[in-house]
């Protein structure tokens, strides 16, 4: 496990790490995204997408200020162990998940993940930018992404599926 800049019980490790969870040893955004899952299938599954919404948009905001103030205790200008800006993310790529469908998580945790890591324009050019919000903003783009896919093959299963069975493939 990676020692972080500030004590794990500071509120600003506590939140840009989402927990301990960016501080497992391999693959740190992964480990932030799949943390996310659980609360986002609570939220959707006793609550609804707005339900969501508001909460990516507040840890949005709540990440914003716990990665500042952890940034300012490394030299990193995106530390690996900040993965609260996943967090956010991930939330916003599975708005219009169904808590009742396996593929629906699978799909958007594979496509948030996908965007994160090859970040499309703009995500690439916020990247390059140095501070907080910047870290916060390219994982959002790259949620915005992923959501857009997502709901293209979720509108898209039912009439592919239509359609196989058109021609006998049930």
């Amino acid at each position: 496990m990676m020692t972080p800049a500030l004590p794990l019980k500071h509120p600003a490790t506590l939140v840009a790490t989402w927990f301990g969870a960016g501080l497992l040893p391999i693959a740190p955004g992964s480990w932030g995204s799949l943390a996310a899952l659980p609360f986002a299938w609570v939220m959707l599954k006793f609550g609804d997408a707005r339900l969501l919404f508001l909460a990516a948009v507040l840890v949005f905001f709540v990440g914003w200020w716990a990665a500042h103030h952890y940034m300012r205790f490394t030299d990193a200008k995106d530390p690996s162990e900040v993965v609260v800006d996943e967090v956010s993310a991930q939330w916003l790529a599975l708005l219009i998940a169904n808590p009742g469908v396996w593929w629906h998580w699978l799909l958007g945790f594979v496509l948030f993940r996908l965007f994160d890591i090859v970040k499309p324009w703009p995500a690439n050019v916020i990247d390059r930018r140095a501070g907080a919000f910047a870290v916060m903003a390219d994982d959002t783009v790259a949620g915005a992404y992923a959501l857009v896919v997502f709901a293209v093959v979720v509108l898209l299963a039912p009439i592919m599926h239509f359609i196989r069975g058109l021609f006998g493939g049930g």
